[in-house]
């Protein structure tokens, strides 16, 4: 899990390069009075954006929902029951 560190949107305003390559290993909750208004989300590589993205599709997250919902109700096929030759 990342670290979390909150900054002022009017210092976000003045650095925001700064504070992106910072976002990248840590969590950045921009504060507006005080106040939590936003998060600064940087990514390492393509591969984090992808998963970023992947996490929070409301469609894959639907598709998950399914697929959980479909095997407590027994449907569904176990590993070592597919034949993968």
């Amino acid at each position: 899990m990342k670290a979390t560190k909150e900054v002022a949107l009017s210092e976000i305003k003045d650095d925001l390069s700064w504070y992106l390559r910072q976002a990248e290993t840590q969590e950045i909750v921009i504060t507006r009075h005080g106040k939590p208004a936003g998060v600064l989300i940087g990514f390492e590589s393509e591969e984090d954006w992808f998963e970023y993205r992947l996490q929070n599709d409301p469609r894959f997250l639907h598709r998950i929902d399914q697929a959980r919902s479909s095997l407590l109700a027994g449907r569904g096929l176990k590993l070592e029951d597919i034949d993968l030759e």
